[in-house]
């Protein structure tokens, strides 16, 4: 503003020029901020934006969300024992599992594998193929004896059986043996393999989407709740549904099927020792023994249909070897 009494001089052309081109500028920057605003690189380099917060995003999250659950419905079965089951490995690649199990755990042991026709690995392989025979399951059966202190055994897709020989003083008699034996058997029988190797590849992927699109720790801790509430309750139900049809299995060969009450009760550790069922991915011993109990009446029948012997009170084989 002029003071009083004055006139504003007029601008001489090289100030006016400086003016002129500084409002320029000005403006040009102007809109260089508002263009940086409003623009957004398709590469997201510069954008903040969380992706979880895009319409794109969305979209790909129903479309998945879809596909995975037509998926998943085409791929249920039915189990043996009614139970509802996802599986979507082939048997040949279940074989396939495990035959590369089969060689790394002969690898492992192999200073340690019990020599065929002795007599721990020809009562082993009785039992064994007994069990087997009442399940009517095809595949190319080996047993294996691993001379071990381990209180274990296990059967590998394809017919791979493998006990260690800490678990015989604990099985006691034939029909402990049988009991532990037609439970692994029966995972097999049930397709608990093929299961898991199924549900771990559809969960996994699972995780890859969230860890790419979300974030890596939302996918660790996804990881972590699906572990206790699917993963966790799964291996229960399998190993419940193994009991079951191991109990069925055990009676068909001709095996006293009470005689699992007993074996189980020989397992049983101190509540302290045994952690909550929870976080376990076995049942507790106590509802694995009730659950028995409730079944053998039914494995009775089917033992009476096979036209088996009555049970006879017979030495255990340790008893015959002084044990």
């Amino acid at each position: 503003m002029l003071l009083p009494g004055l006139r504003q001089r007029p601008l001489a052309g090289a100030q006016q020029l400086r003016i002129a081109l500084g409002f320029k500028q000005q403006t040009c920057g102007l809109h260089r901020n508002n263009y940086k605003r409003n623009y957004r690189r398709f590469d997201g380099e510069h954008d903040t934006e969380p992706v979880w917060k895009r319409r794109p995003f969305w979209y790909a999250v129903g479309i998945t969300g879809v596909s995975t659950t037509v998926y998943y419905q085409v791929h249920l079965i039915d189990s043996p024992t009614g139970r509802r089951q996802f599986i979507s490995v082939s048997p040949e690649d279940e074989r396939k599992a495990g035959q590369s199990a089969y060689a790394q755990i002969m690898n492992e042991y192999r200073h340690h594998i019990v020599p065929h026709n002795t007599e721990i690995d020809r009562y082993v392989r009785r039992v064994a193929m007994r069990i087997v025979k009442a399940s009517n399951l095809e595949g190319d059966w080996e047993v294996r004896v691993i001379d071990s202190p381990e209180e274990n055994a296990f059967v590998l897709p394809g017919g791979k059986i493998f006990v260690f020989s800490g678990l015989l003083p604990l099985a006691a008699n034939e029909d402990g043996l049988a009991t532990v034996l037609a439970h692994e058997i029966a995972h097999q029988y049930a397709r608990h393999s093929a299961e898991k190797l199924s549900t771990a590849g559809l969960v996994s992927l699972l995780y890859t989407l969230v860890a790419f699109f979300v974030d890596p720790n939302a996918a660790q801790a996804g990881r972590i709740v699906a572990t206790l509430l699917l993963d966790l309750p799964n291996s229960r139900e399998c190993e419940q549904e193994a009991d079951q049809i191991g109990l069925d299995l055990m009676a068909v060969a001709c095996y006293d099927p009470a005689q699992a009450i007993q074996f189980w009760q020989r397992m049983k550790k101190p509540a302290h020792m045994a952690p909550p069922q929870l976080l376990n991915t076995h049942p507790s011993t106590r509802s694995r023994i009730e659950n028995i109990r409730s079944w053998i009446p039914s494995a009775q029948l089917k033992r009476e249909a096979a036209n088996c012997p009555n049970p006879e009170l017979t030495n255990s084989f340790f008893n015959q070897l002084g044990f």
